[in-house]
């Protein structure tokens, strides 16, 4: 075992151990993926590409998302840490790939917040405007100040509390959309047809398998967050399952929840038209629902603005116990691993996410609007994240030869990992606006900004790991250690 510092023995107590069980990880995981945003607002984005068929497309993306699930839920069951996706691959591949995989995760998951709470405040602020005028779009930012407010305090008083609270929102959120859902389909009587599950409905411009395929790229970032359980791994009662068990139930759960109502949707409004669904307006969730059923539609605005909020939790809580896995090494400044004493949350982590959601958000709102500020973070969060999915499986199959040889499982360790990386090569390309496929164009200012932007963020990470490795090297390679069954050492205790 590396040498432990002082200042990584002064974390103590740490995280609190078996705090949460199943129900709390796996909802972690959903909100995390943010379903009814994503319902609403996410996967309608693949429509163009599918059309009618964009069901088809879901379930391929879900399935692509399935294999790197089981991937997460691999090395989980392993390697159960606070530093997950670092951790993973650290293990699995190299140390140096570890420290700029957490160092890109909690960049992703510090941004998650901005991303939806910019949605949590230009949809109620619109809303409010569509029956009182006199009530200016202009003031979102309260709205969106209101939700990082809230999460705050849920993140604060621990993760019980945030766990809790997210499980509320979630079934919530879930319920409403799946009522509608109901409802739509029901509505829709002799209109409902499997050939949605087809390639008839594909638009003219993208025919066939090109169509389907185009729309799984875009629709598969509906799922990003389905690995949100992971960071959980030393507060929850039985890491080595519940953590996997999390991972895949949250991926196939929310997954065919997404192809139901996707399905609803589509045969309500006419998969002959369906390229023209939106995410807003007559043409959307909150559109048709108005138009059928009344009243409805708010419940369809509260589940959006309910999703917003937990999936900003999520993030905070992603983030937070990634930074702290860091800082407990002093990859980051120890600050960051330091808990509150009664809540036993890290809470500092927890401030700084705060500050970084409202800053980003409310600062690229501003100086843009809202609704460009929300393109520009959320392209970036999925150029690294993506990034991230990939590096896991490639990480899964290195893990698995490294510790078990010939003996390790052929398919979940060898085949679903390559098949994990092939499916989300396009999704990356598609992110960044790299043209190497033809369904995907070259991204405009400012949203092609946000390639450069991570870039950088990447970059600075390499610096800074450079100068770890120079004068205080162990603090990159203990990113691939396990904390969950060690005590921490005194000063100077080495084997």
């Amino acid at each position: 075992m590396t040498v432990i510092s002082e200042e990584l023995a002064a974390d103590a107590p740490g995280l609190r151990r078996g705090a949460i069980g199943l129900r709390e990880v796996l909802f972690q995981s959903i909100t995390d993926m943010a379903p009814g945003a994503a319902i609403a607002a996410s996967i309608p984005a693949g429509v163009a590409f599918a059309g009618g068929a964009l069901p088809l497309a879901v379930i391929v993306a879900m399935v692509a998302c399935l294999l790197c699930a089981s991937c997460v839920g691999e090395l989980a069951r392993e390697l159960p840490s606070a530093g997950s996706m670092g951790t993973y691959t650290a293990r699995g591949l190299h140390p140096s790939i570890g420290f700029l995989v957490n160092w890109g995760y909690v960049a992703v998951a510090g941004l998650i917040p901005p991303l939806v709470l910019l949605q949590l405040g230009y949809t109620t602020a619109s809303t409010i405007n569509s029956y009182d005028h006199s009530f200016s779009t202009n003031l979102w930012w309260l709205f969106t100040i209101a939700g990082a407010l809230i999460v705050l305090a849920a993140g604060y008083y621990g993760i019980r509390t945030s766990a809790r609270f997210g499980t509320i929102l979630g079934a919530f959120e879930i319920l409403v959309f799946v009522i509608l859902a109901v409802l739509f389909v029901v509505k829709a009587g002799h209109a409902n047809t499997l050939q949605v599950f087809t390639t008839k409905f594909t638009p003219a411009h993208f025919r066939g398998l090109s169509g389907i395929i185009a729309g799984s790229v875009y629709t598969v970032l509906a799922f990003g967050g389905f690995e949100g359980a992971a960071p959980l791994a030393e507060e929850a009662k039985d890491p080595r399952k519940t953590i996997r068990r999390a991972v895949l139930l949250a991926t196939l759960g929310i997954g065919i929840i997404y192809v139901f109502t996707t399905y609803a949707a589509d045969v309500v409004f006419g998969p002959a038209h369906f390229a023209s669904f939106s995410s807003a307006g007559p043409s959307s969730w909150e559109g048709i629902a108005k138009a059928s059923y009344g009243v409805f539609w708010f419940f369809v605005f509260l589940a959006i603005i309910n999703s917003t909020i937990a999936n900003s939790n999520a993030g905070v809580t992603v983030s937070s116990r990634t930074a702290y896995a860091m800082g407990r090494i002093r990859a980051f400044p120890a600050i960051f691993a330091a808990v509150h004493p009664r809540h036993r949350s890290p809470h500092f982590g927890i401030l700084i996410a705060f500050l970084v959601s409202v800053g980003v958000a409310v600062g690229l709102g501003l100086h843009f609007n809202p609704f460009v500020a929300f393109a520009m973070v959320g392209t970036g969060i999925v150029i690294i994240l993506a990034a991230i999915y990939i590096l896991v499986d490639a990480a899964c199959i290195g893990f698995f030869i490294k510790t078990r040889g010939l003996s390790l499982n052929w398919f979940l360790h060898i085949v679903v990992p390559v098949l994990g990386i092939i499916a989300f090569i396009p999704a990356w390309f598609s992110s960044a606006g790299i043209p190497v496929f033809s369904f995907i164009s070259p991204l405009p200012p400012p949203y092609s900004y946000m390639g450069p932007a991570m870039g950088a963020w990447i970059l600075v990470g390499v610096i800074y790991m450079a100068y770890l490795y120079a004068r205080h090297p162990e603090r990159v390679t203990q990113v691939g250690m396990v904390h969950l069954e060690q005590e921490l050492e005194p000063s100077g205790a080495a084997s």
